[in-house]
C-alpha cells in the first residue's frame, strides 16, 4: 500500500473521463488515494486574479467550477466524493501546474487529448508537455479513435509491456512495469530490438515470438543477435524477478524499430511501460526520447512514461 496518490487530470471532456476511469482503478489497485486535479481555464484565472485586486467583496468568492460537478456527479453520485478521493482546483498552466502537484505523486494519468484538442491530433500539446517534464511517471490514456478495442493480439492480451533496453533503460522504468503487474496479477512482457545489417532473408516482418526463461537454457537455432539480446533481457531482469517472484516473465528480441512493436503490443496490452528519454540526456532536457515519443502518439492503449530518479531535480 502506497501513501503516494494516484492523480487524474481532467478538464470534464470525454477524453478526461477515461482517464478518471482508469486512475480510480490504479488507485483501487495500489491501495492508495485519487486526486482529482483540474486546471481552472484562462477566465476563471483572471476572475480570481481581478477579484483579489480590486477586494470587491460583492463578487462572488469564487469562480463556479463546473468540472468539480462533474467529477462528483461521475464518481461520487451526489454531493460528497467518495472516501479516499479529493478534487483540487489549480490555477497556472497546464503543463506547469501538473508538474507541481505531481511531485510525490505515484503517477499522474491523463488523457491524450483535453477538451480544446483538434480531432485530428493524435497527442494533445499538454499530454505531451506533462509527459516530457513530469517528476512521477505519467499514463496518457488514448481517445477512443485510437482504442484498439476488439482488434487485440492474444500475444499481449493483459500483460503490461515493458519497453527495454538492457544496458540502458533505468531501474525506475523496469521497477514501475513489474509493480504494476504485481498489482493486476498478470504478466511482465519484455521486449526489447536489435539492430541487423540489411540483408534480404531479414527484410521480411514477421511477428516477435515471446520466449520463457526457460526457453534460453541452450542455443537453439534463434538469430544470434536475438539471442544474445535475450541473455542480456535476462542478466538485467534478474533483480527484478527476485524481488516479484510472482510476476510471470515473457521475453521478446525483434530486429529493428522498438516503437513499432510496442505499439503493436499496445493493441492488447493492459499498460505500455517506457522510460522518458535516454538516461546520457541532462536531466533538466525537455526532450522526450525517439521511442516515447512514438508510442505516446500511436499507441492504441494506456502509455506509462517514467522519468528516472535523476530526472528530477
Amino acid at each position: 500500500m502506497s501513501n503516494a496518490p494516484v492523480i487524474a487530470a481532467v478538464d470534464g471532456s470525454e477524453h478526461s473521463l477515461k482517464a478518471l476511469q482508469w486512475a480510480r482503478g490504479a488507485a483501487l489497485r495500489h491501495g492508495t488515494g485519487l486526486l482529482v486535479a483540474h486546471v481552472l481555464p484562462d477566465h476563471a484565472q483572471l476572475y480570481a486574479g481581478r477579484r483579489a485586486s480590486l477586494h470587491d467583496a460583492s463578487e462572488p468568492e469564487e469562480y463556479p467550477d463546473p468540472v468539480n460537478d462533474w467529477v462528483r456527479s461521475m464518481i461520487g453520485g451526489g454531493a460528497a466524493l467518495p472516501d479516499g478521493v479529493r478534487y483540487e482546483s489549480l490555477e497556472g498552466s497546464v503543463p506547469e501546474a501538473l508538474r507541481v502537484i505531481g511531485t510525490g505523486a505515484l503517477m499522474l494519468v491523463m488523457g491524450s487529448r483535453g477538451r480544446g484538442g483538434f480531432a485530428s491530433l493524435l497527442l494533445g500539446s499538454s499530454s505531451r508537455a506533462v509527459a516530457s517534464t513530469a517528476a512521477c511517471p505519467v499514463v496518457v490514456v488514448p481517445h477512443a479513435d485510437r482504442d484498439a478495442g476488439a482488434a487485440a493480439s492474444e500475444e499481449s492480451a493483459g500483460r503490461v509491456v515493458l519497453g527495454l533496453h538492457a544496458a540502458e533503460t533505468p531501474d525506475d522504468v523496469l521497477s514501475f512495469a513489474f509493480e504494476e503487474a504485481a498489482v493486476r496479477g498478470t504478466t511482465v512482457q519484455v521486449v526489447s530490438a536489435y539492430a541487423v545489417p540489411p540483408a534480404p532473408a531479414l527484410v521480411i516482418d514477421r511477428p516477435f515470438e515471446v520466449i520463457p526463461p526457460e526457453g534460453l537454457a541452450d542455443e537453439g537455432d534463434g538469430v544470434p543477435a536475438e539471442r544474445e539480446m535475450l541473455r542480456s533481457q535476462t542478466q538485467r531482469l534478474a533483480p527484478l524477478r527476485a524481488r516479484y517472484p510472482d510476476v510471470p516473465v515473457e521475453q521478446a528480441a525483434v530486429p529493428g524499430d522498438p516503437a513499432g512493436r510496442l505499439v503493436d503490443a499496445s493493441r492488447s496490452a493492459a499498460l505500455v511501460v517506457v522510460g522518458r528519454h535516454h538516461p546520457r540526456r541532462t536531466a533538466m532536457s525537455l526532450q522526450i526520447g525517439s521511442v516515447a515519443h512514438a508510442v505516446l502518439h500511436h499507441a492504441h492503449g494506456p502509455v506509462a512514461i517514467v522519468p528516472t530518479l535523476k530526472d528530477n531535480v
